[in-house]
């Protein structure tokens, strides 16, 4: 979820102050379901991810969803995932959250939203598990990405064979993960990985 250092999310009446209606001070920004709102000031919006996030924010979006979703049922819900477009970033993807329901209190939504915030502001994973997961597709990715034409020659799940061995051989520098994008190897450790392993021939000279 965006910081924003200045709100202390821990004080959900001085939260909602400080974020209802917080998309009236975006820059270059319109927020087309505003005019179908009769509340919208009432309203924040709040991101997750852009079309360069990490795997770190991508890992939080997910288990953030899962979260909220429960708040975004009904005909008129107190949340609602969005995606916008941005000149600068491509897209931004999050969710838009009643702060204050008609009577002035604040919505349920937007209390949950102050507790998850809350739990980044004290470790910025929600989910260890996913983020794992999403680590170790990452790295398989890349390195499916790096190999170039060796490719065809390669059974399935070579990468996969490639990863346990150079964890084996604690070779972490190309199973770590690099830059919140997964771990990354160059070609020739790739294919002195694969040649050793029995499963790509030896050029010869």
């Amino acid at each position: 979820m965006s910081k924003a250092t200045w709100i202390d999310w821990s004080d959900v009446e001085t939260a909602a102050k400080d974020v209802a209606g917080n998309w009236r001070r975006f820059e270059s920004f319109a927020w087309h379901r505003a005019y179908d709102l009769d509340d919208a000031d009432n309203w924040a919006i709040i991101y997750t991810s852009n079309r360069d996030s990490g795997l770190l924010a991508l890992s939080n979006e997910q288990a953030i969803n899962k979260l909220l979703e429960q708040y975004a049922d009904g005909e008129d819900p107190d949340l609602v995932f969005e995606t916008h477009s941005h000149w600068a970033v491509g897209h931004v993807s999050g969710l838009s959250v009643r702060v204050f329901r008609s009577d002035g209190t604040i919505s349920d939504a937007f209390k949950e939203v102050c507790r998850i915030q809350e739990r980044l502001d004290d470790y910025p994973l929600l989910d260890e598990s996913d983020y794992s997961e999403r680590e170790l597709e990452a790295t398989l990715e890349n390195y499916r990405s790096e190999i170039g034409h060796y490719r065809s020659d390669l059974p399935e799940n070579w990468e996969s064979d490639v990863y346990r061995h150079f964890s084996d051989r604690n070779l972490y520098r190309f199973i770590e993960n690099r830059d919140d994008q997964g771990g990354w190897a160059p070609r020739d450790a790739l294919v002195e990985a694969l040649i050793e392993m029995g499963l790509l021939e030896a050029e010869s000279e």
